[in-house]
């Protein structure tokens, strides 16, 4: 036990000899958050609605007139030629456009000849939708009951719109914004923390290059105490990332996570022993630091980019969801997005023992190639 504290301060030392370093390793987590600030800190903006009305009758009028009584959206009347060139530009973040012969189809119970454009898709459409077509519905429920006559419709809806409604309503608070970003932070998290790791592992590398590490072969401390002493300061530094981005998260930047401060540091816990079997098996496979590098960049910013941690895995093509499947990053994600959902780790037993079983996979893989290597030649 002496020999592995000895060796953990020893690393401890090598790591941080230059004070450049602690801000390397205890500050960079910080920029996940003011990343997933700047990504998410327009959502909950007012949408800007485009109509082009080609119809220009009562009831299409009162359409757009109740679109423009809606909080949260502000309506822009706008020509068939200019829509294009508004969407693409970003002016209108939605286009609605009432063809001719939308108010028959309305007085006819058919609700028709309405197109609706976005390039932001199903996120704005969506919203657009479960007003609008409520409305059309009541709109239609009245002229069935006018049947076709417009002067019965316009009485009717006179009547609609003066009935004197008791409503209470209650303000519910949208948690969207705060998952996506608490998503967000994690996943920069993922990737400094899987980088972290390789640079910490990268240690054993740089010991064996200088000699050091067979120096130390040749006293009572074994490689066995050596590799575990290099793991458990592994370890320590991945907590402290976790932690200081949990703390700053929930009482510096007010993000509600949406799960429980001790559930979200459990599940990035497992995830660090996964960070540290990456790194093992990178050093175990690499002869040089050159070769370990090249290693480090070519399995972690991949794996990370396919596995949603940048962006949600939804976006991408379906055959690329699939691989996603097979990257510890992706069940991390997965897991903590379910217990924003409201999940319990008891209902999660599957994706915790995948997790480990990645950590314990990475670490045989690691243990066996370093047990195969014997080799003292020097290193470059």
């Amino acid at each position: 036990m002496g020999d592995i504290l000895w060796l953990m301060r020893k690393t401890l030392r090598t790591t941080f000899r230059k004070k450049g370093n602690i801000l390397l390793y205890l500050v960079t987590p910080l920029v996940g958050i003011f990343i997933a600030l700047l990504a998410n800190g327009d959502q909950g903006s007012e949408l800007t609605l485009g109509v082009v009305n080609h119809d220009n009758k009562q009831i299409s009028m009162e359409t757009i007139s109740f679109l423009k009584g809606l909080d949260n959206i502000r309506v822009k009347e706008i020509q068939e030629e200019d829509v294009k060139e508004h969407v693409i530009s970003g002016k209108v973040d939605s286009v609605i456009t009432f063809e001719q012969g939308y108010s028959e189809s309305v007085l006819t119970g058919e609700p028709d000849s309405l197109d609706l454009t976005s390039i932001k898709g199903e996120s704005v459409t969506g919203f657009v939708k479960s007003y609008l077509y409520q409305y059309i519905d009541n709109l239609t429920a009245l002229s069935k009951a006018a049947e076709g006559e417009l002067d019965t419709f316009s009485s009717l809806y006179h009547d609609y719109k003066q009935t004197d409604f008791q409503l209470n309503t209650t303000a519910l608070e949208d948690s969207s914004t705060s998952k996506s970003m608490t998503l967000s932070a994690l996943g920069f998290l993922i990737m400094i923390m899987m980088i972290s790791a390789a640079n910490l592992s990268e240690i054993i590398l740089a010991e064996k290059a200088n000699r050091t590490y067979f120096r130390l072969l040749s006293t009572p401390i074994s490689a066995r105490k050596y590799i575990f002493s290099n793991v458990l300061v592994n370890m320590m530094v991945m907590l402290v990332q976790v932690v200081i981005t949990l703390a700053f998260l929930s009482y510096v930047f007010h993000i509600d996570l949406n799960i429980s401060l001790w559930k979200a540091l459990l599940v990035m816990a497992i995830f660090s022993l996964i960070s540290v079997g990456v790194s093992l098996v990178i050093v175990a496979f690499s002869n040089s630091r050159g070769a370990a590098n090249a290693l480090t960049n070519l399995i972690i910013m991949p794996t990370v980019m396919l596995s949603g941690c940048f962006w949600p895995v939804e976006v991408m093509p379906e055959s690329v969801q699939k691989i996603s499947e097979f990257l510890p990053q992706r069940w991390t994600l997965d897991t903590l997005t379910k217990l924003q959902e409201g999940s319990s780790f008891g209902s999660l037993y599957l994706n915790i023992l995948i997790l480990f079983a990645f950590a314990a996979a990475f670490f045989l893989i690691a243990i066996y190639k370093f047990s195969r290597n014997n080799s003292t030649k020097s290193f470059i």
